[in-house]
């Protein structure tokens, strides 16, 4: 049994990264984006995928970290984004994320050499995880064999938790196979390893057989209808919830997610600023961004209202 709550369960976002003109990361609205998701019960899941985390580099991560922890962000709500193909990277990342005290870090597999073995891959983890000195790492697996051509054997998971209980605390399966999904909970889910669909589409079946919550692009667009649906679990109103979050989900996946993310957000928000996409992304074309609008709308989405001003930034 942990000793400790279990502050990443839920629904977490994959935050988005606003960008400036140069295309820096835009810090205050970064800010801004993590708050507004807290204050809906949202935890944040910085720098995956649908952060264009892979897009960003070390310093610039470490950064954005630091930020929160001085912004007074909740830092046990953070699960941070620290895979990366080099190891050095990744342990600096890691021990970064652990010293300002995230909730816990995810991990893709080094994912630049595509025929390593099991052993390779548990030399990895076993090698950032001596190499973290501030402290006892929670390591999340990133399975997203779609993206990173790499994805975790079970018999691997099985290891890793074995060779560091406590440790290797979880998975966020992004594999795009509900079979894996239920094969995850079946055989790892528990008090001390938490699994995590990549996606809302099923979560209700999925928190019926264990799921700890769900890590989802759309949470950065509807935080709201995500948690509903999360609490909901054992309710009459179980299933509306789920309809109404795949029908939202359905019309940002006719799209690139990450841009299409972001128009939304900048339609939302009414914040041209939060359109910026770190290249080789491009941002959706006007014509695009018009249509994604217009099948939000002719479903009835409500844009999110702001709670916290940008300031003078803005």
């Amino acid at each position: 049994m942990r000793s400790a709550p279990r502050p990443l369960a839920g629904i977490l976002s994959p935050v988005i990264t606003p960008f400036t003109e140069t295309l820096v990361p835009d810090t205050p609205r970064f800010l801004r984006q993590c708050r507004w998701l807290l204050d809906n019960d949202v935890g944040l899941a910085v720098f995956g995928t649908n952060s264009e985390g892979n897009s960003l580099s070390v310093q610039e991560r470490v950064r954005l970290l630091e930020a929160m922890a001085d912004a007074d962000i909740p830092m046990s709500r953070v699960l941070a984004g620290t895979g990366a193909c080099s190891l050095s990277d990744a342990v600096t990342l890691t021990n970064a994320a652990t010293e300002l005290g995230c909730g816990g870090v995810l991990m893709l597999p080094p994912f630049y050499y595509k025929t390593v073995s099991d052993d390779g891959l548990f030399a990895f983890y076993a090698e950032v995880i001596a190499g973290v000195k501030s402290g006892r790492p929670a390591i999340y697996l990133y399975h997203i064999p779609s993206v990173a051509s790499i994805g975790f054997a079970h018999t691997l998971i099985g290891r890793l938790i074995c060779a560091y209980p406590g440790i290797i605390r979880g998975i966020k399966d992004t594999g795009g196979d509900p079979s894996m999904t239920r094969d995850l909970l079946a055989n790892f889910a528990s008090e001390d390893f938490d699994v995590f669909p990549g996606n809302e589409y099923d979560l209700v079946t999925f928190m019926e057989a264990g799921a700890a919550g769900c890590i989802s692009a759309t949470a950065n667009v509807n935080p709201q209808g995500l948690v509903e649906l999360y609490r909901s679990l054992g309710s009459p109103d179980a299933q509306k919830h789920q309809t109404r979050a795949n029908v939202i989900r359905s019309v940002f996946t006719k799209h690139p997610m990450i841009p299409a993310l972001k128009a939304a957000l900048a339609w939302s928000f009414q914040d041209e600023h939060l359109l910026r996409v770190r290249p080789p992304l491009m941002p959706l074309p006007a014509a695009q961004r018009e249509q994604l609008i217009a099948d939000l709308i002719a479903i009835d989405f409500q844009p999110p209202v702001l709670r916290e001003a940008l300031g003078e930034n803005a």
